[in-house]
């Protein structure tokens, strides 16, 4: 399996501890990017492009809190809302909130919100914003999300098989051509400790339309590079839901990848590397072009 290790350990203004890892030289000529992972997944997603990135970037992961390597804990408050604050934090930690170090940040899933109520709420500021199959737009949230996210008191007293048999479908469901099994396992594992299973169905009850409702009218105020890259199978977030944002922000570009489900960065990584390692050069696409 391949090694991915957050080393470095920040503490929220609400006392929760979060995992993270910065990858290439700091320099003048390695702009920073900062990428943000979905649910129910964590930073490893990321694992290869941003080994890639690093190569002309300063790439800073982190896993969010209650996901992947981060404190889970009862009571936690892993909403949207609460996610987009704790990414303001973190950008003033790395000193990436000052208008001369701006990052680049790109966005999977829910991390799409995250970034986007960061920006319209918060004031973060980003030099360019790439989304892949982000969350951004209603309606969304298969009906098995809403079940799950609707009892997570009856689900988290399921037994550890049957919970675990569950995560690994719900999971496998993301990626088209389907996961190799070390990447699923390594996926499933954290929601299948005893902090893990109820902290699985307190993130889905947490994660409310209502985040986007409440900034999906805003993005026409985006006045920045955007890119949207979007799998041409998505199962979870159809890909009509990539063109209604495109139409949405000004200058957007719309890339579809096919083959590729909602789990773009695993079903073709080559690809998303390379639209992605093309947004982000110095001088890169800014503005908008008839989608791939």
């Amino acid at each position: 399996m391949t090694q991915w290790l957050l080393d470095r350990t920040f503490r929220t203004a609400s006392g929760d501890e979060v995992r993270w890892a910065a990858l290439g030289e700091r320099s003048a000529g390695a702009p920073p990017v900062v990428l943000l992972h979905g649910t129910p997944f964590s930073s490893y997603v990321w694992r290869g492009i941003a080994r890639a990135l690093a190569a002309h970037h300063r790439v800073y992961v982190w896993d969010m809190p209650g996901y992947g390597a981060s404190a889970q804990r009862d009571g936690q408050d892993v909403s949207l809302a609460a996610q987009a604050r704790v990414f303001g934090e973190l950008l003033a930690h790395w000193e990436l909130d000052r208008e001369a170090s701006r990052p680049a940040v790109v966005a999977h899933d829910f991390g799409g919100c995250v970034a986007l109520r960061a920006h319209l709420l918060h004031g973060a500021r980003y030099a360019r914003l790439a989304l892949v199959d982000p969350v951004a737009l209603a309606p969304w949230g298969s009906p098995t999300y809403r079940l799950l996210g609707a009892h997570p008191g009856v689900f988290g007293q399921l037994p550890s098989e049957l919970h675990r048999a569950l995560v690994r479908a719900y999971v496998s469901s993301a990626s088209r051509p389907g996961l190799r099994p070390e990447v699923l396992d390594r996926l499933v594992e954290p929601w299948c400790t005893d902090a893990g299973q109820p902290a699985f169905y307190r993130q889905i009850q947490q994660n409310d339309q209502r985040f986007t409702d409440e900034i999906q009218d805003r993005y026409g105020e985006l006045d920045l590079p955007t890119l949207i890259c979007w799998g041409a199978e998505d199962t979870w977030i159809p890909a009509a839901k990539g063109q209604e944002l495109a139409a949405r922000i000004p200058g957007a570009r719309l890339h579809l990848i096919e083959g590729a489900g909602h789990l773009v960065q695993e079903d073709a990584p080559a690809e998303l590397t390379a639209a992605l390692a093309d947004f982000l050069r110095p001088g890169g696409p800014a503005t908008a072009r008839d989608g791939g």
